[in-house]
């Protein structure tokens, strides 16, 4: 029997290492992901200002799993009728069952010049280009633009605007945050979208609400409302799904299936849970979902190899149950703690925390420590 796990981000990786707990030593697990190494999503935005902290948030898979096969391969299609797996240099996996962990990708929605004029954040890549691009404009000084105010965009945002701070240009570079919506952070409560906006705007980032692009080119953007000046683009407008599902993100069941032996979770799939919540595209949801995916790839394995009856069992539903949220910007921070939003040291050291549990609760115990060296040993605590 072959359980394959599709992509090793939060959802992946978490949901592998839980069936290499509960699985019998006879059940084979496959990791696929294009990198050999997880990285810590959450954390890409602090590499624009300390390229530093790139050791401390990518952790080679072969040191956090134990008996899972890492196969260290592009996705290029899922068939879940078929139960197959095309990779990118041709060979063909076949699953008993699958999560398809594969995340989104950036979406620019047909935009023009959109694409092909801004650079998204979602590896460490990107964010090595968005510092090199931003330390070109810190010379001649200029307009830097970050696209979508999602927890993604306040996060690089208030990084460009501290690297201006700590280039001292910051009377030179005009760091701006575009949002089509209302409010910055508009998926989230109203006081914690007041506190983000306070604390971007106390960190010298300036704010454009229910402001909608239409066009971009090399040197300005096309607004609804008019055309403004801009000598850098970061896009962070939103998300489709992976190619490898047809740039779809497939609703699943409250179980998280697409059909009997295919799992979809986390950001690849549009989940609504138990309760019919819609569930926002997080890490933090990403990792419970593999939770509940783990026991339930764990009782159809049972029942496949030690049951005898026709009976399939039954499936546990997903509740989306999270305690809260935590944005960092610049060296600043805001955390949501089920009615109350902290700011300053209470939500930085939160914001720490979580970062370096996770870790742990991966295995990677010095990835975990050089994070909280990095971040306690930068900024200020106000």
């Amino acid at each position: 029997m072959q359980i394959a796990v599709l992509g090793a981000g939060y959802a992946g990786l978490t949901l592998a290492r839980r069936l290499e707990d509960r699985l019998p030593s006879d059940v084979d697990i496959v990791v696929v992901d294009e990198s050999p190494t997880h990285l810590v999503q959450h954390e890409v935005h602090r590499v624009v200002r300390r390229p530093s902290i790139v050791e401390a948030i990518t952790v080679p898979l072969t040191d956090v799993l134990d008996r899972a096969e890492v196969v260290t391969a592009r996705v290029e299609n899922v068939d879940a009728d078929a139960q197959t797996v095309e990779l990118d240099y041709g060979e063909t996996i076949h699953y008993d069952y699958a999560a398809v962990c594969l995340g989104a990708e950036t979406a620019y929605y047909g935009l023009p010049g959109v694409e092909e004029h801004s650079t998204p954040l979602k590896r460490v890549t990107d964010a090595e280009q968005i510092r090199a691009d931003f330390l070109d404009v810190c010379d001649s000084g200029g307009t830097v633009v970050v696209g979508g105010a999602g927890l993604s965009g306040v996060q690089v945002a208030g990084e460009l605007a501290a690297l201006a701070a700590e280039q001292d240009v910051a009377d030179a570079v005009d760091v701006m945050l575009l949002e089509q919506m209302d409010s910055v952070a508009p998926n989230f409560r109203e006081d914690f979208q007041e506190a983000v906006h306070d604390e971007l705007l106390a960190r010298g980032v300036e704010i454009r609400t229910g402001a909608t692009v239409t066009r971009a080119a090399a040197d300005e953007l096309e607004l609804e409302s008019g055309t403004i000046a801009c000598d850098q683009f970061v896009w962070t407008g939103g998300i489709s799904g992976s190619g490898a599902m047809h740039g779809d993100r497939p609703m699943v069941r409250n179980d998280l299936r697409l059909n009997d032996s295919t799992f979809v979770v986390g950001d690849a799939a549009r989940i609504v849970d138990t309760d019919g919540q819609a569930v926002p595209a997080s890490a933090s949801a990403a990792i419970r979902e593999a939770g509940t995916v783990a026991g339930n790839i764990e009782k159809l394995v049972e029942h496949d190899l030690f049951d005898d009856d026709d009976f399939a069992p039954r499936m546990e539903p997903y509740r989306f149950e999270v305690p809260g949220w935590v944005v960092s910007i610049g060296d600043g921070a805001v955390a949501q703690v089920g009615p109350t939003v902290v700011r300053g040291a209470a939500a930085k050291a939160m914001k720490t925390s979580i970062g370096a549990g996770y870790l742990g609760s991966v295995k990677a115990v010095t990835q975990a420590t050089e994070l909280v060296r990095e971040e306690l040993g930068h900024g200020d605590d106000d």
